[in-house]
């Protein structure tokens, strides 16, 4: 079996880079987004087994990229990150996709638990 493959959508390179640095040593293979646009893009050529989102994003925000992923069917479990958690939280979990909504800034550990927790319940069922 190879590597799970999670995509991390963020405008901050700093997030991202912690993120994918963090992940890759749990031993996932990263792939990164700065806009909702480029997300969409990557999603429609490859397949993850989970997306990191961050509900503000330029151009397309997160919600819009989770509107359109559901729109077209597309499965994928979404973790959403805020820094404005507490007024995010109940409109991002409307989304069949959110499996998880984090505030920034988050405990790295616990965040990396979530993520074991969703993608290993995900690659159990296939």
């Amino acid at each position: 079996m190879g590597k799970n493959k999670i995509l991390v959508v963020d405008d901050q390179i700093g997030i991202r880079l912690l993120l994918k640095e963090v992940l890759k040593n749990e031993g996932y293979e990263i792939e990164e987004a700065t806009t909702g646009k480029e997300a969409l893009d990557q999603l429609n050529t490859t397949a993850f087994d989970l997306m990191i989102l961050d509900y503000k994003l330029p151009i397309m925000d997160g919600t819009e990229v989770l509107e359109k992923l559901e729109k077209d069917n597309v499965e994928i479990p979404a973790i959403v990150m805020s820094g404005l958690v507490e007024n995010i939280a109940s409109e991002a979990r409307k989304y069949k996709l959110v499996k998880s909504v984090i505030a920034k800034p988050f405990n790295i550990n616990e965040f990396v638990e979530k993520v074991h927790a969703i993608v290993g319940n995900r690659t159990n069922m296939k």
